[in-house]
C-alpha cells in the first residue's frame, strides 16, 4: 500500500527551544544534532518556501549534470531534508547518510542556531536563500493548504497576523533571515542569496554560485542549468515538482504555484499591506539587509 496525503495527520505547533516547530521536525532531534558532516558537504538553508527546491535543483545540476539519477530519483531524495521524520518513511538524516554522491547536497529549514555543530566544525559551504516576506508568506499559505504534514492554515485574513507573530513552523521569518544574515558576517563560507535576484537574472546568480563553490563550468553547461531550472520546466519535471510526494495534495494546490515576485499584490488588501509594512519596519532593524518585494 502506498502512502497518500490522507494517511498523515496535521500536526500542532509547539514551542521548541524558543522556536515554533512540529513533531515532524523534532522527533529525530538528537540524531540530527549528532549528524556528522563532511568537509565537502554543501548545506542549502532557507526559510520554507523561499526557493529551496530551485537552488537545490541548480546545485544538483551544476555538480552532477545529466546523469540517469536526475531523471529517475526525485529531488527530495537527491537533496534530502535533514531534519524531517515521517512515520513509515525513511528519515531525512538516514537519506543523507546513504547518499551516493560527493559532495552531498543537504537541505534544511533550521534557523541558524539549530544547525548541527559538525557543519561549522567541518567548515562546510552553506548556501542560504532569502525571499521577501510578503511573497514568502503567500507561498507558505498555499503550501500549508496542500501539505498534510503542515498545520491547518485557516483563512488568509487570520494567516497574516500569525505570520507577523512568527507562529509558523521554523519560527518567525524575521528571526530566520536576520539570524542567517548575521552569521554571514562571521562565517565566510556562507553565500547569502535572494530569490528576487534569481528571478531577475538566473544566469548571473548561477555565475556567483559557481564562483562561491569554486566550480568552473562552460557557458554551455551553465546555459543548460539556467534553462532546466526555469520555473515552467521544473513545474513539468516529475522528479522536481514533488508530484510524487506522499504528503502533498495537488488537488488543493500545486507545490510549484507561480514562482513570481510580487504575487502578494493578488492577496493583500491595501489595509493588510499597510498594517504589515508598519510591523515590518519595527521588526527589520538591520539596514544592511534589504529586500525587494517587486521587480
Amino acid at each position: 500500500m502506498s502512502l497518500g496525503p490522507d494517511q498523515f495527520t496535521r500536526p500542532e505547533i509547539f514551542d521548541f527551544h524558543g522556536v515554533s516547530m512540529t513533531h515532524y521536525f523534532t522527533d529525530n532531534w538528537e540524531n540530527v544534532q549528532n549528524f556528522q558532516a563532511r568537509p565537502d558537504d554543501i548545506l542549502i538553508a532557507t526559510y520554507p518556501k523561499a526557493g529551496t527546491t530551485w537552488v537545490s535543483y541548480i546545485l544538483d545540476q551544476l555538480y552532477f549534470g545529466q546523469m540517469e539519477r536526475q531523471t529517475s530519483v526525485p529531488i527530495f531524495d537527491r537533496v534530502p531534508f535533514l531534519e524531517i521524520i515521517l512515520p513509515s518513511v525513511i528519515s531525512g538524516k538516514d537519506l543523507v547518510d546513504n547518499l551516493p554522491t560527493s559532495p552531498r547536497l543537504i537541505k534544511t529549514h533550521y534557523p541558524v542556531q539549530f544547525v548541527p555543530k559538525s557543519f561549522w566544525e567541518q567548515n562546510c559551504r552553506i548556501v542560504y536563500v532569502a525571499r521577501n516576506a510578503k511573497d514568502n508568506m503567500v507561498s507558505y499559505f498555499h503550501f500549508e493548504r496542500m501539505n498534510m504534514v503542515q498545520p491547518e492554515p485557516g483563512d488568509w485574513s487570520s494567516y497574516i497576523p500569525r505570520f507577523m507573530e512568527g507562529n509558523m513552523v521554523f519560527g518567525p521569518w524575521y528571526d530566520h533571515v536576520n539570524g542567517w544574515w548575521k552569521k554571514k558576517q562571521t562565517y565566510p563560507k556562507l553565500h547569502y542569496m535572494f530569490y528576487e535576484d534569481l528571478v531577475e537574472d538566473t544566469g548571473r546568480e548561477i555565475d556567483k554560485l559557481c564562483c562561491f563553490l569554486g566550480l568552473s563550468r562552460s557557458d554551455e553547461e551553465k546555459r543548460r542549468v539556467t534553462d532546466g531550472s526555469h520555473f515552467d520546466n521544473m513545474k513539468k519535471d516529475g522528479m522536481a515538482n514533488y508530484s510524487i510526494s506522499p504528503v502533498m495534495d495537488f488537488k488543493i494546490s500545486p507545490f510549484m504555484r507561480k514562482g513570481k515576485v510580487g504575487d502578494w499584490k493578488n492577496h493583500f488588501s491595501v489595509a493588510q499591506s499597510q498594517l504589515f509594512d508598519e510591523d515590518y519596519k519595527k521588526q527589520m532593524t538591520d539596514v544592511t539587509l534589504q529586500f525587494r518585494s517587486e521587480l
